[in-house]
């Protein structure tokens, strides 16, 4: 049996975010955003295989968020997103991302396992709290006042059901079961690996506990060294090992001038203002994915990608930053783009050779 895309050999591992909802990261009215066909979705994820990339990562979401576009109303289910790209693709992770208290352990726990069966073992699970309150409201939930105690029953439970081999109770403050049991079991054996998408101390005691890899957002590369200190000693008190992971929206082009005129027209000039301050005013009033500053002070970062980290320049610009933030201690990071089908193959092309030659990368 091979190994999990996760823990392949390379030092600086790279992952696909959010092509399973139109405009992917941004919000922005540019025609050429992406338009989340599901053709088009295959074959960027096809690409990302033939390239090597380890892993194709969506987000969870179930409303859109206004304005022109209403961007993110038209998004995959994450589950059954990942097991349909298991039977077009042969070695890329395939992760579901799940708002836990949406969905039940046990119903997660068949599912998850179903995709591990059907991609021969390259499922992976990515854990969010969920921040958007429209969003619980259509299930007849409230935001809780502490996400992560709930995630802890919720991943004891996977946990168990892939462990054990008798049906088991559980008596917990959020879960109360009888008789609990799942098969078939994921193809390794034991839970695929574990994404934590959280920034917040709570989510980070959490990922230290729980979670395989932290992922995470940083305002500069720099200043995510602090975070990437606080896990080693957070999973060092947790005796585990916990790699951290950040994400970035990309913009790779010829010259730099091009890839920063591109950037200013489709996260400045054709944002989706309205949408955008729904997004932002409701993040930053429910979630911690951020620090006050990247708030107030990056507009352009959440037109542009959500308010993760931007990549803009030529391959070389792009591949120097990769290079710095696997110096800082990063495991890996996700890309994002307008376009993943128009604009992937050429980060393919132009950055990645220059991490292998970095040693990054075989």
């Amino acid at each position: 049996m091979t190994a999990h895309p996760m823990h392949s050999a390379n030092r600086f591992k790279l992952g696909v975010f959010s092509a399973n909802a139109d405009g992917g990261l941004t919000i922005t009215k540019v025609p050429e955003r992406w338009p989340a066909r599901w053709s088009e979705i295959v074959q960027a994820a096809q690409i990302a295989d033939r390239a090597g990339i380890e892993f194709f990562l969506p987000i969870a979401r179930w409303k859109g968020y206004g304005g022109e576009i209403n961007s993110r109303q038209h998004s995959y289910e994450t589950f059954t997103f990942a097991a349909a790209l298991a039977g077009v693709t042969e070695r890329i992770a395939l992760f579901s991302t799940v708002h836990v208290p949406m969905v039940h352990p046990v119903f997660a726990a068949k599912a998850l396992a179903t995709v591990d069966q059907a991609s021969n073992g390259r499922a992976g699970l990515n854990i969010v709290a969920g921040w958007n309150p429209d969003e619980f409201a259509m299930f007849g939930l409230e935001k809780a006042d502490a996400p992560y105690d709930q995630a802890g029953e919720w991943i004891e439970v996977i946990t168990r059901l892939y462990a054990e081999g008798e049906p088991f109770d559980f008596d917990g403050k959020y879960y109360q079961m009888r008789g609990a049991a799942t098969a078939p079991k994921p193809v390794q054996g034991n839970r695929p690996p574990i994404l934590n998408a959280a920034f917040s101390p709570p989510g980070r005691a959490f990922a230290a506990r729980h979670a395989d890899f932290l992922f995470t957002t940083f305002k500069s590369i720099e200043a995510g060294r602090a975070t990437i200190d606080d896990m080693a000693s957070r999973s060092a008190d947790t005796g585990r090992q916990v790699g951290v992971y950040t994400t970035t929206h990309v913009v790779c082009r010829p010259s730099r001038a091009e890839a920063e005129d591109y950037y200013e027209h489709y996260a400045v000039t054709m944002a989706d203002d309205v949408a955008l301050d729904y997004m932002i005013g409701t993040q930053a009033a429910n979630s911690q994915n951020h620090d006050e500053e990247t708030y107030r002070l990056r507009r352009k970062w959440f037109a542009g990608g959500a308010g993760t980290y931007p990549l803009i320049g030529t391959p070389d610009d792009i591949a120097e930053q990769m290079i710095e933030m696997s110096r800082a201690g990063f495991a890996g990071t996700t890309v994002s783009f307008v376009n993943f089908l128009n604009e992937l193959p050429y980060f393919c092309e132009g950055v990645l050779p220059i991490l292998q030659r970095a040693g990054l990368r075989g």
